[in-house]
């Protein structure tokens, strides 16, 4: 292994970076060949930078999925029922006089409160808009935001235009994060605890 100086180190990475057999590959890969044969004194950043300064390394490596969005942060509530997270539970035994198979979990962010509304699992987005309605909203305040998953009961031009009416705003949880809408899942593991 060299120990190299400043005037080895643009030859070093033109070797390692442009020749013909190195290829245009990713900045870590491009590192650990470096690493083999030499120790610069700022391997990284300069591996970095002549990598992102290559045509052709930015066309061959580029990205394969999505940009990640920018994280939101969720602004706290002054006050009750201002801000509710909902998620369903779809895997129950029937019970009840209607044999209800699933429950609408709607949770304040404010004061925490749940509440459990039964329901069935093939309930439409009218179905569950008149729940809310009707066990919900009639007898608290109009809720300014509404957290929840990516249900299509949530998602559906009704659902949406209902809301848009009522000034409510609908916030959608990023798909596979659960974490977003984590005040709904542990209420919903709790009632799991507590049925089963």
């Amino acid at each position: 292994m060299v120990l190299c100086s400043k005037m080895l180190i643009n030859k070093i990475l033109l070797e390692c970076h442009d020749n013909i057999y190195s290829g245009h590959w990713s900045e870590d890969r491009k590192m650990e060949r470096i690493k083999t044969c030499a120790w610069l004194p700022s391997c990284t950043k300069d591996v970095i930078e002549y990598c992102h300064s290559c045509d052709r390394f930015q066309k061959a490596n580029k990205a394969t999925c999505k940009r990640f969005g920018l994280m939101i942060h969720i602004q706290e509530p002054s006050t009750p029922w201002e801000v509710v997270h909902m998620d369903w539970v779809t895997a129950l035994p029937p019970g009840g006089d209607k044999s209800y198979n699933a429950c609408l979990v709607i949770v304040d962010r404010y004061s925490k409160t749940p509440i459990f509304l039964p329901c069935h699992k093939d309930d439409t987005a009218m179905d569950t808009d008149l729940l809310i309605w009707n066990r919900v909203i009639s007898h608290t305040v109009l809720f300014k935001n509404i957290i929840s998953d990516r249900d299509s009961k949530f998602t559906s031009a009704l659902c949406t235009n209902l809301h848009r009416l009522l000034g409510t705003k609908l916030s959608f949880s990023t798909e596979y994060h659960p974490q977003t809408d984590g005040l709904p899942e542990r209420m919903i593991q709790t009632l799991e605890d507590m049925i089963g």
